[in-house]
């Protein structure tokens, strides 16, 4: 994992070049916009066990066949690992958002779930339904002006919406 200024001094000295001024701009707004996402980091932070709950609560109404004798997440551990993957989801999320980059959710969270998740008969579009509700509501909460620098979030709030896309495609 390399946070986003290593990552632009590692792709500069591959190319044998200065960082660009592109690039410093693109630095220059992550900085700017640090206390936005420390707010969101803390927002779903604070939040997370509710997030997780209320999605797999959602998830299961929706899709009662999960829970039922013969289902994937029949009984009471199987939900609970569910629940736990999808915390460990939500985390990972946290820490791209933190660092303006995605690399650390799909190094160390995303590579090779799909692959454990067929192996182990995880219906990967049901987990991918349960990221999509864990967006939805991680969104509400972060976009929640109450308590939080003002100004405009909508590019910060699609960099999010875009790292749980990234974990809803990985497994779905």
């Amino acid at each position: 994992m390399l946070d986003a200024f290593t990552k632009v001094v590692a792709q500069a000295d591959t190319r044998g070049a200065f960082v660009s001024d592109s690039q410093v701009d693109a630095l220059k707004q992550l900085v700017a916009d640090g206390t936005k996402r420390l707010d969101v980091v803390n927002r779903i932070t604070a939040n997370s066990s509710a997030i997780v709950t209320n999605a797999a609560r959602d998830l299961f109404e929706d899709q009662p066949q999960l829970i039922a004798p013969g289902g994937n997440a029949y009984t009471h551990r199987r939900i609970a690992a569910c629940m736990r993957d999808m915390d460990i989801i939500l985390r990972y999320v946290t820490y791209a958002i933190f660092s303006g980059d995605a690399s650390v959710l799909e190094d160390r969270c995303l590579n090779g779930l799909r692959e454990t998740y067929s192996a182990l008969g995880v219906p990967g579009g049901s987990v991918a339904i349960g990221i999509g509700k864990m967006k939805a509501a991680a969104i509400a909460i972060a976009n929640d002006a109450n308590g939080v620098t003002r100004g405009d979030c909508s590019a910060l709030m699609s960099e999010l919406a875009s790292y749980f896309d990234k974990a809803a495609a990985s497994v779905g």
